[in-house]
């Protein structure tokens, strides 16, 4: 059977000018293309049963494990790289090219996936015991092949399930992909009992091919600045091209007003909507308390999205700009088409009034730089004041670059 390859799709790209040839990129390729070939061989062992019983540990052999396999799983990847360095991009390029035989395959935003192992697991509490085992038994028998993107572990919650998870699903011959913004040493930096997840760092190290994506080269920065995706100033203008758009992609749909989506128990009203276009202010989504949980329920539900009024913010709605950061986030990783209108181009809507001594850090001018942002202005705000912050806003304004470009144009919003 004749079917595609990870560097058969790249070395397409190429050729059609969507990506530029790229000495070190190739060579990121070629991982992925080796466990690709890993995987056309590779049969995953059928569903464990796993105990944690003493009695069953002493007398368990070799041959008792249930429909195991002697072959050992190849390695998996983790590829770690900062913004602009192809991670997702090289997910999607590996996954939509796995072997057919890779039947049981899943592909998730690390953050939805955490989302629904913490239901998984709660549901599990109600039966006793260990929850996590079983939680990672089920998923093992969903998915033989695991992508999880943007993998960040900045709460103590997931820090403690993912120690057990990824030993278990390891164990089930799971065989993961990963991509991250950090090298497995820097994941939970300073965190709480960070002690505990140190044997989970040490599984990833000894368990993946850890590769960095690092070459200098932007891979996501388009030729143009945002087009036709973010629209500021809040004048007349504006505002009619955001009237125009949203008419226009609504004109074969009845616009309900105030229809509810619900999440969890809760309900989230939505301003005004047809089946697949949502229309919202930036208050509707980024002043009240909602989550990740929420976000991606409104980009699964809707393939294109407007956020009108979106204002500065500075320190005292810190909680908003978080907000909106994950609602981009949510809209990047569903593939949503989004509209934005603002008081002020993204790179200054977090500059707040309050002046810092005029000293950027290092890491902050570097990314500023890195991504054609103004250091005299962002620099001067106060909002950004840890890496993992900084690397937020960066991501996001990276995604609503992306977000502007043709490409994103012509494949995005499909349900």
């Amino acid at each position: 059977m004749c079917y595609s390859t990870p560097m058969r799709e790249y070395e397409k790209l190429v050729e059609r000018g969507a990506l530029r040839a790229d000495d070190h990129q190739t060579r990121i390729v070629q991982h992925l293309q080796d466990l690709h070939d890993a995987l056309t061989t590779y049969d995953p062992p059928a569903h464990r049963t796993v105990s944690n019983s003493l009695l069953s540990r002493i007398f368990s052999t070799s041959t008792s494990t249930s429909g195991s396999s002697s072959q050992p799983p190849p390695h998996g990847l983790y590829l770690y790289g900062d913004v602009g360095t192809g991670k997702t991009m090289l997910m999607d390029l590996f996954f939509r090219t796995l072997p057919p035989r890779v039947k049981r395959r899943r592909r998730v935003h690390f953050h939805a996936f955490m989302i629904d192992v913490h239901k998984r697991v709660h549901a599990a509490k109600a039966g006793g015991g260990d929850p996590i085992a079983p939680v990672a038994r089920k998923i093992a028998e969903e998915a033989s092949v695991l992508c999880f993107d943007e993998f960040q572990v900045t709460d103590i919650a997931d820090a403690m399930i993912l120690r057990r998870l990824l030993e278990v699903l390891l164990d089930h011959g799971v065989v993961c992909v990963i991509t991250s913004n950090r090298h497995p040493d820097d994941l939970y930096k300073n965190g709480i009992q960070r002690s505990s997840f140190v044997p989970a760092i040490e599984l990833l190290k000894t368990s993946f091919d850890v590769i960095d994506l690092d070459s200098g080269t932007d891979y996501r920065r388009v030729p143009r600045a945002l087009s036709n995706v973010y629209y500021s100033p809040l004048d007349e203008t504006s505002r009619g091209e955001i009237g125009k758009l949203f008419k226009a992609l609504t004109a074969d749909e009845p616009v309900v007003r105030g229809r509810e989506l619900h999440i969890w128990g809760r309900a989230l009203r939505v301003p005004q909507s047809t089946e697949h276009v949502a229309m919202f202010g930036f208050d509707d989504l980024c002043a009240q308390p909602l989550s990740a949980a929420d976000y991606l329920e409104v980009t699964k539900t809707f393939g294109t999205v407007f956020l009108c009024d979106v204002p500065r913010m500075g320190l005292s709605e810190k909680d908003k700009a978080r907000r909106f950061i994950t609602f981009i986030d949510a809209c990047y990783e569903s593939k949503t088409k989004l509209f934005v209108s603002s008081e002020l181009p993204i790179y200054q809507i977090f500059s707040d009034d309050s002046k810092s001594d005029g000293q950027i850090p290092d890491h902050m001018r570097s990314v500023m730089d890195d991504l054609g942002l103004p250091a005299d202005i962002v620099g001067a705000s106060s909002m950004f004041s840890g890496e993992e912050e900084l690397f937020a806003f960066a991501r996001c304004c990276s995604r609503l670059v992306q977000m502007g470009s043709r490409e994103w144009a012509e494949t995005a919003g499909v349900r």
